[in-house]
């Protein structure tokens, strides 16, 4: 399937690993022009060098550290200075910090509230502009099926957050729709990728991983990588035009939720 997304100028946060990679390649593979962006260089820099290699379309490498006030404001600048617009925006890094509610303390609230909520609103609000001036785009968060039911004790952070990100993308789509915006969330499962949490838990403890995917994965196993960046480029494209203030599950069948 065609998705139409050739030329198109992308910004991908959290891009030099992971779910962020995975759709920079996946949207590179479509044809658009991206701006990729996180807080470590070289780990970009080889991001972008693979995404020339193979897919041979023009690749803006960004360090930033998103959390810091004025950076995504200054990521999506750069982008649109460089590219001339932008169309599409990818608001996917993130993290988490467990701990017993009673124990966490305001600067952990407000470290995770800015890396999973504030600095993806600071991107989108920036972005908006330039997606009038193009007459249209779309936005993706990439958000978590705990943000959508309970992710169990020591994630009241994360599931708040998370939370937060689907609530503020079904406003944003009723308020963006009117200027041919669509903002949705993507909320992945649980997904394997070299160097992610769950492949540390595979490698440390394959036992009890096994025991975890027959309790938790209808299909037998993590997702990948990849099968989230699929799923990230429909949303994005222009296939999927009447799906705005959508969340929408990636996860094999592991979430209990009936919507």
């Amino acid at each position: 399937m065609n998705l139409g997304l050739k030329g198109k100028v992308a910004v991908v946060t959290g891009a030099s690993r992971g779910l962020g990679r995975a759709i920079a390649m996946g949207l590179a593979a479509e044809g658009c022009r991206l701006v990729v962006c996180a807080r470590g260089q070289e780990a970009l820099e080889a991001v972008r060098e693979e995404i020339t290699r193979l897919h041979g379309v023009p690749v803006l490498a960004k360090q930033a550290d998103l959390a810091v006030p004025g950076e995504p404001e200054a990521l999506i600048k750069t982008a649109a200075d460089h590219f001339g617009g932008v169309q599409l925006l990818v608001n996917n890094a993130g993290g988490n910090r467990r701990g017993k509610f009673a124990d966490l303390s305001d600067q952990d609230w407000d470290d995770i509230l800015t890396l999973n909520l504030k600095m993806h609103l600071r991107a989108s609000r920036a972005v908006i502009p330039f997606m009038k001036t193009a007459g249209g785009g779309a936005i993706l968060f990439i958000g978590s099926i705990f943000g959508r039911e309970a992710g169990g004790p020591g994630l009241s952070i994360y599931n708040a957050t998370k939370s937060a990100l689907t609530s503020a993308a079904k406003i944003m789509a009723l308020e963006l729709a009117p200027d041919n915006i669509r903002v949705n969330t993507l909320a992945p499962g649980s997904i394997q990728f070299p160097g992610g949490s769950w492949d540390r838990r595979v490698k440390s403890d394959p036992e009890g991983m096994k025991v975890f995917i027959a309790d938790n994965l209808p299909i037998g196993r993590f997702g990948t990588a990849e099968e989230i960046a699929d799923v990230a480029a429909f949303l994005l494209s222009e296939r999927a035009s009447l799906i705005t203030g959508a969340c929408l599950n990636v996860d094999g069948g592991q979430s209990r939720s009936l919507i």
